[in-house]
């Protein structure tokens, strides 16, 4: 029997209403909450010149945003932490650990810490909002 282990079919954008509160980890405590939009994120993410934004970095978890224009290489490597991505908008593939699984608007992943995975032939802009554990 094989499983699917990364993926996870479940809507998650609740997870993502917390962001960092700059008071809070200027001191070194974990953030109570705040709130962001996705536009706000996106431009900021664009301004930075990086696929990756984080916005969120508390002691259990962290959270960014990536994304990568259509044609684009992923040249990202396995993490220490578990992650979840949900995907905003854009289509691609996902490789992870030597199998290969479409992405699309609405598709929830789960990658282990450790696991080989990187997306690819990114046909539409890729948008995606990431959690990681620890």
């Amino acid at each position: 029997m094989h499983r699917h282990r990364y993926l996870i079919a479940v809507p998650l954008i609740a997870l993502f209403a917390v962001a960092m509160d700059p008071v809070h980890d200027a001191l070194g405590k974990d953030p109570t909450w705040s709130a962001h939009q996705l536009e706000a994120l996106q431009s900021e993410r664009q301004a930075s010149g990086r696929a990756y934004l984080g916005f969120l970095r508390a002691s259990s978890m962290k959270a960014g945003l990536y994304e990568l224009p259509a044609g684009a290489t992923d040249h990202q490597r396995p993490h220490d932490d578990d992650e979840i991505y949900y995907v905003v908008s854009g289509r691609a593939r996902l490789s992870v650990d030597g199998e290969d699984v479409p992405v699309e608007p609405g598709s929830v992943f789960y990658v282990a810490a450790g696991v080989d995975h990187r997306f690819h032939s990114i046909t539409e802009d890729l948008s995606v909002l990431v959690v990681f554990s620890g």
